[in-house]
């Protein structure tokens, strides 16, 4: 066990470096995954543009694949958004559905999932913040940002102001640290399994490998696009 126990290696490492402005940077696994999940999508945005060019009445194959992926991405982002923000963002909330999905299901395939590292994840949190506010200040008149800011108390006693003000802030980290979390969480374990018991862990862990990359990889990736939704919804005026 112990010999199983130092092969065990769930971390990120350094590729290749490289100067830049005097700084050293390192280009690690975690960018060679993202740069394949990348790839992979745009394989996959190729064959499905060819495809749709040539489309059938009566969908089959590939096409049917693609017509099912997109109308329930769309009920999911108009459920959410409503017809006024949906529009808008249903592309993005496709777009890093698709991603986070890949990203996070990538251990199946021997990769270590990029979503398993927080500059990733951050980065995704990041874009969500950014989205959040400015929504709020295209479509909310300043004094009604005030106001919401000052809630549950009346605008002109703003106690609660820093309050509101850090729970804004938390957004982007509680977002990133979830999904950071979770899809880490199964990459120790899977790393632990494999490590540990080496060439006994051939077929069984196949179960472990279904709850771990590709049940929670899709409760989380669902968790942080309804969450994204949202946000950015509440920042448009109710239907």
């Amino acid at each position: 066990m112990s010999s199983g126990a130092d092969n065990i290696d769930f971390m990120i490492h350094g590729i290749f470096s490289y100067e830049i402005f005097g700084h050293t940077v390192w280009i690690t696994t975690s960018h060679v995954c993202i740069l394949i999940v990348m790839l992979l999508m745009l394989g996959l945005a190729i064959a499905a543009n060819r495809t749709m060019k040539h489309a059938k009445e009566i969908p089959e194959g590939f096409q049917n694949v693609l017509e099912i992926m997109v109308e329930k991405l769309d009920a999911m982002v108009y459920g959410t958004m409503g017809k006024v923000a949906a529009p808008k963002f249903v592309n993005y909330i496709s777009t890093i559905f698709v991603f986070i999905l890949m990203s996070n299901i990538s251990g199946l395939f021997g990769l270590r999932p990029p979503t398993a590292d927080y500059g990733t994840t951050l980065a995704l949190g990041l874009i969500t913040f950014a989205l959040i506010h400015i929504t709020q200040f295209k479509n909310l008149p300043p004094k009604q940002i005030w106001k919401d800011m000052c809630s549950p108390l009346p605008p002109w006693l703003p106690i609660w102001f820093p309050i509101n003000l850090i729970s804004e802030i938390a957004v982007p980290i509680s977002l990133s640290l979830r999904m950071f979390a979770n899809v880490l969480s199964g990459t120790v374990m899977m790393a632990l399994v494999y490590g540990l018991l080496g060439k006994i862990a051939v077929i069984w862990p196949a179960a472990l490998h279904v709850y771990f990359d590709l049940f929670s990889g899709a409760i989380q990736t669902y968790v942080f696009c309804m969450l994204t939704m949202t946000y950015i919804s509440q920042n448009y005026e109710t239907e």
